[in-house]
C-alpha cells in the first residue's frame, strides 16, 4: 500500500515544474515572433486586400468545343498549384459560368509574381533555330549569337563555345535566310551544313518568294520584326501551329533584343516530366533551371539533338521557345541521349523560380485572357472583422460572467487558461504566416471564436468532476486528484470529435473554409495542451492552499453550498477511530 501512495505523491508534487515547461514554451515562441519580425498574423484577401482577376478562355487555332468542364477543372488546379508554388496562401481559383475563372490574390509576398503566371499558358516548344540576328536599335551594335550565353546539358567544352560563337554572323544575308527557310519546309526540318557563297547567289529571295510563297511570307515577318517593341514580341508568332516555322524574339545575354527564324517544334513541354531550379556551384552559370524529360520526351529530344549536333552555327542551336518567346537557344555538339537538360542563362533565382514553377505544373489545356483586374479593399471586410471580434467580446464576456457567478473562485484558474490559450493562438498564428503562409481570414476568426467554447467546456468537465468527489465527502487534495482521470477521458474524447470534425472539413472543402477548419483544429489541439500542462498543475498547486482546501464559501468549493452533509470524511476521521480494514 505505501508504494502506489509515493506514486501519487510524486505525481502531485511535480505541478511546478509542468507549469515552469509550459511557461518557458510560451516565452520561447514569442520570443521566436519578435525574432523573426512577423508580430502579427498574416491576413487574407477579406481583410487585407489584393486583387481579383476574371479570366476569360479562349479556343486554341484549330480548336473546337476545347471550353468544357473537364479542360476549365484542370485550368483551376493548375492555377491552384502554380499559386501554392509561390507560397502565395489563401489565393481562390474558382470557374464562374462557362469560360470564365476567377482569381482572388491576397496582398502580400508574391502576389505580384502570382498574378503573372496564374493565367500564363506556358506552352513550351523546342524548335531549331534557323535564321537570327540582333534586331531593331540593338542591331546597331554587333553581338555574338544568344548561343554564348547558354547551353545544353551535357554542354560543349568553353573552347568549342567560343568556337561556335566566334563562327556565328551577327547576321544573316538576306540570300542565306531565303535558303534556310525553304528548308525548313522540307520534310527533314534541320537542314545540314552550312550555305556557301555560290549557293547563295543561287538562291535569291525573289527566287525564294516564287518558289513557296509560305517561305516569302515567312521572310516578310521576319524582315519586319522588329523585337526591341514590346506590342511586336507580343504578337510574333500568333496563331502559328507547333508543326509550322515560325518567327520569334528573345534577350541574349548583353540584354540585346535577337529575332528568330525557327523550324517545326521537335519537342513539347508535355515532354517535359519535371523541371527544378538550382545554382550552378560549379561554374559560372549561376542560376538555371534543370529538366527531367519523359521517357517519349527523352527519344525526342536525343534525336533532334543528333540531328543539330551535325549542323553549323547557328543551325546547331535550338530554342526553347515559351508563350512565343525564346527563353534560351544553346548550341549542340552531340546528341543528348540522357534524358535530362538544362536551361542557363542570365537568369537570377527569381526568374529561374518562376520557369521551374511553369514548366513543372504544366500548361494551361485553354488560352486565357485577363478580362477585367479588380483591386479588393480591406474596408468591408475590416467593418465585419470588427463586427465579428465585437461579437467574440460580447460573447467571451458572457462566459466569464457565468464562471464568476457559477464557480467564483474556480474561475480565476478558467480565465488563466483562457488567456494562455489565446497567447498561444495568437503566437502561433503569427509564426504559421512566414512558415507554411497561413493567412488569417473572416472564417478563420470565426473558428477561433468557436474554440473559446470548446476550451471553456474543458475547464467545467474538470471542475464538475471535484465538486463530484467533494459531493461523496472527500477533502480537496484527494478530490482533485481522483477527478482528473474521469475528467481528462472525458476531454480527451470531446476534442478527438472536434478535430477530426475539423480535419474532413479541411480536406474536403476550399478556399476560405478551409481557414475556419485549420484554426479550429488548432485550438483543439492547444486545448489539450494548456488543460493538461497549465489547468491540471495550476488546480493542483491551488488544491492545497488554505482557501480552497478549506472550502471557502467564495472558493466554489464550499462543500455546504455543494449540498455535502456533515459529518465529511475528515471530520469523522478524527473523531471515530481508525477502521483498519477502510486504512
Amino acid at each position: 500500500m505505501a508504494a502506489p501512495k509515493k506514486g501519487r505523491q510524486g505525481t502531485q508534487g511535480r505541478p511546478g515544474r509542468t507549469l515552469a515547461l509550459i511557461l518557458i514554451a510560451i516565452v520561447a515562441l514569442t520570443g521566436g515572433m519578435f525574432a523573426s519580425g512577423h508580430t502579427t498574423p498574416r491576413l487574407g484577401i477579406d481583410l487585407a486586400g489584393g486583387t481579383s482577376i476574371t479570366l476569360q478562355a479562349k479556343n486554341e487555332p484549330g480548336q473546337k468545343n476545347a471550353i468544357n468542364k473537364t479542360n476549365m477543372d484542370t485550368a483551376v488546379d493548375i492555377m491552384n498549384r502554380r499559386v501554392n508554388g509561390l507560397g502565395v496562401s489563401e489565393a481562390e481559383v474558382q470557374t464562374q459560368g462557362d469560360s470564365n475563372i476567377i482569381v482572388n490574390i491576397p496582398k502580400g509576398t508574391n502576389s505580384e509574381q502570382a498574378r503573372e503566371q496564374v493565367g500564363t499558358t506556358a506552352k513550351l516548344y523546342f524548335r531549331p533555330v534557323l535564321v537570327t540576328e540582333v534586331s531593331g536599335a540593338d542591331a546597331a551594335t554587333p553581338s555574338p549569337s544568344a548561343s554564348g550565353s547558354s547551353s545544353a546539358s551535357p554542354s560543349a567544352s568553353a573552347e568549342e563555345s567560343e568556337k561556335a560563337t566566334s563562327s556565328s554572323s551577327p547576321s544573316a544575308s538576306a540570300t542565306s535566310q531565303g535558303r534556310v527557310v525553304t528548308d525548313a519546309l522540307k520534310a527533314d526540318p534541320t537542314p545540314s551544313g552550312s550555305n556557301t557563297g555560290s549557293e547563295s547567289a543561287a538562291a535569291s529571295p525573289s527566287a525564294s518568294a516564287s518558289a513557296d510563297p509560305a517561305t516569302a511570307k515567312l521572310q516578310a515577318q521576319y524582315t519586319a520584326l522588329d523585337c526591341s517593341k514590346k506590342t511586336v514580341r507580343a504578337k510574333a508568332g500568333d496563331g502559328v501551329k507547333a508543326g509550322d516555322p515560325t518567327v520569334a524574339c528573345g534577350q541574349n545575354s548583353q540584354g540585346q533584343w535577337q529575332k528568330y527564324i525557327l523550324g517545326p517544334a521537335e519537342v513539347e513541354g508535355t515532354d517535359v516530366d519535371k523541371a527544378s531550379a538550382v545554382f550552378d556551384t560549379q561554374g559560372a552559370a549561376g542560376w538555371k533551371v534543370t529538366m527531367d524529360f519523359t521517357g517519349k520526351g527523352g527519344k525526342k529530344f536525343a534525336s533532334i539533338t543528333g540531328k543539330l549536333a551535325q549542323n553549323q552555327s547557328p543551325q546547331n542551336q535550338f530554342a526553347i521557345v515559351l508563350d512565343g518567346e525564346v527563353v534560351s537557344d544553346p548550341y549542340v555538339s552531340q546528341a543528348l541521349t540522357g534524358g535530362t537538360a538544362e536551361i542557363s542563362g542570365s537568369f537570377d533565382q527569381q526568374e529561374a523560380q518562376d520557369l521551374a514553377n511553369m514548366l513543372s505544373y504544366g500548361a494551361l489545356p485553354l488560352t486565357f485572357t485577363e478580362a477585367s483586374v479588380t483591386t479588393v479593399t480591406a474596408a468591408l471586410g475590416g467593418e465585419q472583422l470588427e463586427a465579428g471580434l465585437i461579437a467574440g467580446a460580447i460573447g467571451l464576456a458572457l462566459v466569464i460572467i457565468y464562471l464568476v457567478l457559477y464557480y467564483r473562485g474556480l474561475s480565476l484558474i478558467a480565465i488563466a487558461s483562457l488567456l494562455v490559450s489565446a497567447v498561444m493562438t495568437y503566437v502561433i498564428m503569427a509564426l504559421l504566416g512566414p512558415t507554411i503562409g497561413f493567412a488569417l481570414n473572416l472564417p478563420a476568426v470565426c473558428g477561433a471564436i468557436v474554440a473559446i467554447g470548446i476550451t471553456a467546456d474543458s475547464f467545467i468537465v474538470f471542475f464538475e468532476r471535484i465538486r463530484d468527489e467533494i459531493r461523496e465527502g472527500r477533502s480537496m487534495r484527494p478530490a482533485v486528484e481522483r477527478a482528473w482521470p474521469r475528467a481528462r477521458r472525458t476531454i480527451l474524447v470531446s476534442d478527438f470529435v472536434s478535430f477530426l470534425a475539423a480535419a474532413v472539413l479541411f480536406v474536403v472543402t476550399v478556399g476560405k473554409v478551409q481557414g475556419f477548419a485549420f484554426t479550429l483544429g488548432l485550438t483543439t489541439l492547444l486545448d489539450v495542451v494548456v488543460v493538461f500542462f497549465f489547468t491540471k498543475p495550476l488546480m493542483t498547486i491551488l488544491a492545497r492552499r488554505k482557501f480552497f482546501a478549506e472550502g471557502h464559501s467564495w472558493s466554489g468549493l464550499d462543500p455546504k453550498r455543494l449540498g455535502v452533509q456533515p459529518p465529511l470524511r475528515r471530520t469523522r476521521r478524527a473523531s471515530a477511530p481508525v477502521d483498519t480494514k477502510e486504512a
